[in-house]
């Protein structure tokens, strides 16, 4: 518990109950009307970390909020700092990611009147979040914060949004001036009701702030699936010939249960497809993980088991799952586990949750080694192909470094902790076939939206929540434009983060399908930028990357700038491949 004594301003307040839930990172870019929490937050110990773009700091709290499973949080101020965010609070819902943003908004008294960036809020942050919350009393402040940190991590966890106009967040005797001075000194009739008026409201914002604030974290259960449910999707696994199962992001939504999750899936002998931030919670080479393959996996198997995952685009819309199996789907919400597809069985509940019973219950009577070997030889086939696109070349006049055997390259010399930050098209869709998350939640990547930016976003989040971590952005040279300046903020907050920004000078995962369908790149075409001299000019440490040979030497380098507080932008010239040929999705 933390307490606040009477005489704290409504900033106090907020930094108060950030404190009591153990948030040890307010994520901004400073704006008057927010002034007070950021003050007081670092008063309270708080670690204030201010950023170049709201959306970078809604995107680095989602990243904390990931990999630690207690609600990130982002502060940013009235009108367009609040719009500037809805991209990454969108993305945060659809990752069901709990981030708490705290917005500022126009005095209560001046609301609709014209003054500086005050529009309605709350439609336009609504369809984005589970809860919006309008204060309009100090005294209310703490209660809202503490409901909306809970509701963020109840049920479907996801983004809630409180409304905190600047006359909460001053102390008493500082508004009443303003008013005052609001008002003026003239005696006639309509001087003297607005005085009245203002002095009458003011007595309603403060009413009940004088009094002591406690505050207090609100438990919140962990929602289960019914027994009988997963009672019987262990006897359908058990009875199985060719089970399977599929991991997603939501089954990490508690991220410190994730070695329990491990063991579980370890103890059921089940192949599995990990996706999302479910990538890396065997470690790097365990014999159940499949990498490959997975359309002809789904489609063999007679029992799937998609825990965490939906049947949208990337399972085409259940479609890759064959009629005649057994699909049991485990999810908190209960539409996603009936999304395109009945299952048949639906285990409504956390999945993370639901797998730990299911490994229980079955032991590992479900494990079939040669449905897994005959995996796993495939799986290797595939490894073998990789190996033999990672030796080719373009063989064009403009040849520089392939991108498959970049990442080759970079699997073999990134450290055993790793965290691994994607953002951006055909670079990193390519990186997701051939890095290998060291271990559980060490892999982020935007989800279902699909959105670009939120690169240096997460890679900040990811590495102040993992301090000492070694973070590698894969960066598109298209997503890179987003956040390039938040080299500032890594430099200025000595965030030591590594940037491999893939500079093949296009749009190429929409230029490929394109140029072959309508015949023309318009739109698709960038420059081969010089991104490590933009880094330079930050102050960081930026390294150009030409030919294949310099590779591994580049990011060794980069490893040691890294591991002595620097941040790194590794600028890779990259040849043209085919390695992602027809791979549009829709």
């Amino acid at each position: 518990m933390t307490s606040v004594n009477g005489t704290g301003n409504g900033g106090d307040r907020i930094a108060a109950v950030l404190q009591a839930h153990g948030i040890p990172i307010l994520f901004t870019l400073c704006g008057g009307h927010i002034s007070p929490i950021l003050v007081a937050a670092k008063a309270r110990g708080i670690r204030v970390v201010d950023t170049r773009d709201e959306a970078t700091a809604v995107f680095a709290a989602d990243a904390t909020a990931r990999l630690t499973g207690t609600p990130g949080v982002a502060a940013v101020t009235a009108g367009p700092g609040l719009t500037n965010t809805i991209t990454a609070l969108k993305n945060a819902q659809l990752a069901q990611s709990p981030v708490l943003l705290i917005g500022g908004a126009a005095p209560t008294a001046l609301q609709g009147r014209g003054a500086l960036q005050d529009i309605d809020q709350r439609p336009l942050i609504a369809p984005h979040v589970k809860l919006v919350k309008q204060v309009r009393r100090v005294a209310e402040l703490g209660s809202a914060l503490t409901e909306a940190l809970a509701v963020a991590r109840e049920g479907v966890p996801g983004p809630v949004f409180i409304e905190c106009p600047v006359d909460l967040l001053y102390e008493e005797a500082t508004i009443r001036q303003w008013y005052e001075d609001a008002a003026g000194k003239g005696t006639s009739i309509a001087d003297r009701l607005l005085r009245f008026y203002l002095n009458r409201h003011a007595a309603r914002l403060f009413s009940g702030a004088g009094e002591a604030f406690v505050s207090s974290v609100r438990e919140v259960a962990l929602p289960s699936a019914p027994a009988r449910a997963t009672a019987r999707a262990a006897e359908a696994v058990c009875r199985a010939e060719r089970p399977l199962m599929v991991i997603g992001s939501q089954s990490l939504a508690q991220a410190t249960n994730a070695p329990r999750l491990a063991a579980a899936v370890a103890r059921l002998g089940v192949p599995v497809y990990l996706s999302g931030m479910a990538r890396g919670l065997l470690g790097r080479d365990h014999p159940l993980q499949m990498r490959h393959e997975r359309r002809k996996a789904l489609r063999e198997s007679d029992c799937v088991v998609l825990a965490g995952v939906p049947c949208d685009f990337r399972l085409d819309y259940g479609r890759h799952v064959k009629r005649s199996a057994t699909l049991i789907a485990a999810n908190r919400s209960a539409k996603e586990a009936r999304l395109n597809r009945t299952p048949t069985l639906a285990a409504v509940g956390d999945s993370g949750l639901f797998i730990e019973q299911l490994g229980e219950s079955a032991g590992d009577r479900a494990r079939r080694l040669g449905w897994i070997s005959a995996l796993r030889e495939r799986d290797q086939a595939r490894e073998t192909g990789i190996d033999a696109q990672a030796q080719g070349s373009s063989g064009g006049p403009g040849e520089h470094v392939n991108p498959v055997a970049l990442f080759r390259a970079l699997d073999r010399i990134a450290g055993d902790a790793a965290i691994f930050v994607a953002d951006g098209g055909d670079f990193v869709a390519t990186a997701s076939y051939i890095l290998r998350p060291r271990g559980p939640l060490s892999w982020l990547d935007p989800g279902v939206f699909g959105t670009l930016g939120v690169g240096a976003g997460f890679a900040l989040g990811a590495s102040l929540a993992r301090p000492g971590s070694e973070v590698w952005l894969l960066w598109g040279d298209g997503a890179s434009g987003y956040g390039l300046a938040e080299f500032d903020t890594l430099v200025r907050h000595g965030v030591p983060v590594i940037a491999v920004v893939g500079n093949d000078a296009g749009w190429t995962q929409i230029a490929r399908e394109q140029i072959k369908m309508l015949h023309d790149d318009v739109g698709t075409v960038l420059a081969r930028t010089a991104y490590h001299e933009v880094a330079r000019g930050f102050g960081a440490e930026g390294i150009e990357v030409r030919r294949a040979e310099d590779v591994e030497q580049s990011l060794s380098r980069a490893r040691s700038l890294a591991a002595g507080g620097r941040p790194v932008l590794i600028n890779v010239w990259l040849d043209r491949t085919d390695f992602r040929e027809g791979s549009i999705s829709m």
